[in-house]
């Protein structure tokens, strides 16, 4: 028989609130004054480390796959690409607006969380 939405909605609630609490663990108090300012080039290794790190802490929770891709994400937003295109293309913001660095950490956040959850909703999917 296959789960209903009612056996699976708790699971689902307690793996996204453990992901979150691990991005938020890692992303903060984990995250080093060399990783925080190498972390948006792809050719320093601070990049890989501070993205296998939220790969690691998403292990405890993921199958290997959705780690590894909630990571590769990680690091790719974390090149700050995706999130300036959004300022300056969606929110037309420009760069010396006095709230912009609140913005972007915000933004940034938001985009990891919009992956953790899209991890969360193909958990159930892949595992079925």
């Amino acid at each position: 028989m296959n789960p209903t939405i009612n056996d699976i909605l708790p699971i689902a609630t307690d793996v996204l609130a453990w992901a979150i609490i691990i991005h938020l663990v890692v992303d903060w108090p984990l995250q080093n004054e060399w990783m925080a300012c190498n972390k948006t080039s792809l050719r320093h290794p601070a990049a890989y480390v501070h993205s296998g790190l939220h790969a690691l802490g998403l292990l405890l929770i993921f199958p290997w796959y959705l780690a590894l891709g909630v990571g590769i994400s990680h690091l790719l937003i974390d090149t700050r690409k995706p999130v300036t295109w959004w300022i300056e293309k969606v929110k037309r913001m420009p760069e010396s607006a006095p709230v912009y660095n609140h913005v972007e950490i915000w933004l940034d956040q938001i985009f990891h969380w919009i992956m953790i959850f899209l991890a969360v909703i193909l958990l159930p999917l892949l595992l079925s």
